[in-house]
């Protein structure tokens, strides 16, 4: 049986647009964090073998993974969870028989009743602000966002031009929900300023930033 965890303040969102390595913006999270590993572009085998160098880093730095797919690829390879996209929220029954976290993304009303009706432990509702991820599309704004936290139930996580600052913000505008926020911009941001700042310090490297071994 998969051990469960509490669910993460702070996220990670992963996937083949990043322009720094997942592994190195891993570092770069503080203990406690959460990653959703989607990359469903790599083929399985280096899907595997990424995850399991994150697998390596969690138990270090008590970081939980969450792999986005099946719950029953989830649990063979080891994650903490399973993120399921809306098509698949069916199988959340099965994730909880296995031991493993759930998530789901939310982004309207709909959805936040699928999410409810799996009974999701965290939803990642999105977006919040506009995102280069997604350009051109609508933001929720704060009101929109938070009936839809409501509806959806379990841990609400806001996605979508998230940073320290905003998730903050959007904290004190809340009313007990205690919301985490996730990111895919803040982390590559923070491994832009910690480069440069090496950089001025010791002179230009090259840097790797592929993660598939």
């Amino acid at each position: 049986m998969v051990r469960r965890h509490p669910l993460p303040p702070q996220w990670l969102f992963s996937d083949e647009r990043l322009a720094v390595g997942v592994v190195r913006l891993a570092a770069l999270l503080p203990p406690g964090s959460g990653i959703v590993l989607r990359h469903d572009r790599l083929s399985a085998g280096a899907r595997w073998r990424l995850l399991r160098r994150l697998m390596r880093m969690a138990r270090a730095r008590g970081l939980v993974i969450l792999l986005a797919g099946s719950p029953a690829m989830a649990r063979r390879w080891g994650a903490d969870g399973v993120h399921l996209r809306q098509h698949d929220a069916r199988r959340a029954v099965q994730a909880r028989r296995l031991g493993l976290l759930v998530t789901m993304p939310v982004h309207d009303a709909r959805e936040a009743r699928a999410a409810r009706r799996a009974k999701a432990d965290a939803v990642f509702i999105s977006p919040l602000h506009p995102t280069r991820s997604h350009p051109g599309a609508k933001a929720l704004g704060t009101a929109e966002w938070l009936r839809l936290a409501q509806l959806a139930g379990g841990q609400p996580t806001a996605l979508g031009g998230m940073t320290l600052t905003r998730a903050k913000m959007l904290n004190r505008r809340t009313s007990g929900l205690k919301p985490g926020w996730a990111a895919i911009d803040a982390w590559e941001e923070k491994a832009a300023r910690r480069g440069a700042k090496a950089a001025s310090l010791f002179g230009s490297e090259r840097v790797e930033n592929s993660d598939v071994p």
